[in-house]
């Protein structure tokens, strides 16, 4: 498939996510509207919206493709609710400060500070009242080989820890910490710099993968496998993020390159080299097709997608 085609099947996509997003909207309405307009507003800010895309197709990959969508819905609306709360937060003042994204005004600048943050704490909230409706909702599936036999108990359990603490959270945690950290050991830098590529970007791709992946039907082993995938297509993603805030075009990636490097932030570029990570990007690239073909999934949309990803130039 060219890169043209590609796109356009991604773009159906996002659009079919979209019009999923659009069902589990709140009404805006009562003494909550404007938080939850400040909601709607960010949620509705369009985006390739890959994580409920990767979660959709990894679904399909072991449930087939006449499977019964509803049983995916909810958790991909949950998905894109968190990761756009995520993004909420990450704009304001006290984070990064940011005034655009994706072409408009974020959400403190649009709503206020106090609101957005109220907006992204709701968003939160509403991921888990979906995905947990959706659960007691859906109709009956096959037993999981896990800990526990409820699939949609497993899903659950895999989106509460990949968001977390013990992920996404942890990941924004440590990278905040790093920002005023200087570290005199290079291997405790690597160390710091490889739980942050894998827990703040790497946990939410993971978790898509595998709620798709147990909901579809998989085996305990194969959703092992299918995390594996997942982790190295975040780490290559922001690697590959790296590498694009020095050799990047800025009209292609439509904001300024070297932000980097004047604000003194260590990267994989900046501890191993130009020449390492672009090794390091088509060694992870390598290993998560390989996956796929192991799982037998390699002509699939979403080892197109892994690449598209990778390899990205904005």
């Amino acid at each position: 498939m060219g890169t043209n085609g590609f796109e356009d099947e991604l773009l159906n996509r996002a659009s079919y996510v979209e019009d999923v997003l659009k069902e589990y909207l709140p009404k805006e309405e009562g003494y909550a509207r404007t938080v939850i307009e400040a909601m709607n507003y960010s949620l509705l800010a369009g985006g390739k919206r890959l994580r409920p895309v990767m979660m959709m197709e990894a679904y399909k990959l072991f449930a087939g493709d006449d499977a019964d969508m509803s049983v995916v819905h909810p958790f991909m609306a949950a998905m894109e609710m968190i990761h756009t709360y995520s993004l909420v937060h990450d704009d304001l003042p006290a984070m990064d400060n940011d005034e655009y994204r994706r072409g408009r005004k974020t959400t403190h600048v649009v709503y206020g500070p106090g609101m957005a943050t109220l907006a992204g704490d709701g968003l939160l909230n509403l991921a888990f009242e979906t995905a947990i409706s959706g659960a007691a909702r859906g109709k009956a599936l096959s037993a999981y080989d896990g800990e526990q036999s409820s699939r949609y108990l497993e899903a659950l359990s895999i989106l509460s820890t990949k968001a977390g603490i013990y992920g996404m959270v942890g990941g924004q945690c440590a990278d905040i910490v790093a920002e005023d950290t200087t570290y005199s050991d290079i291997e405790e830098a690597k160390s710091v710099l490889h739980y942050i590529d894998e827990n703040k970007t790497g946990a939410l791709i993971e978790s898509s993968l595998m709620i798709g992946a147990v909901l579809g039907g998989a085996s305990f082993s194969h959703v092992q496998k299918i995390e594996r995938a997942g982790s190295n297509v975040g780490i290559a993603f922001q690697i590959q993020d790296d590498i694009l805030d020095i050799e990047g075009d800025e009209t292609e990636l439509g904001k300024p390159i070297g932000s980097d490097i004047k604000n003194g932030k260590s990267t994989y570029v900046s501890i191993y080299g130009m020449d390492a990570a672009k090794a390091r990007v088509k060694e992870l690239s390598d290993e998560a097709q390989d996956i796929l073909k192991e799982l037998g999934f390699e002509e699939s949309f979403l080892g197109n997608l892994f690449s598209y990803l990778i390899y990205r130039k904005k």
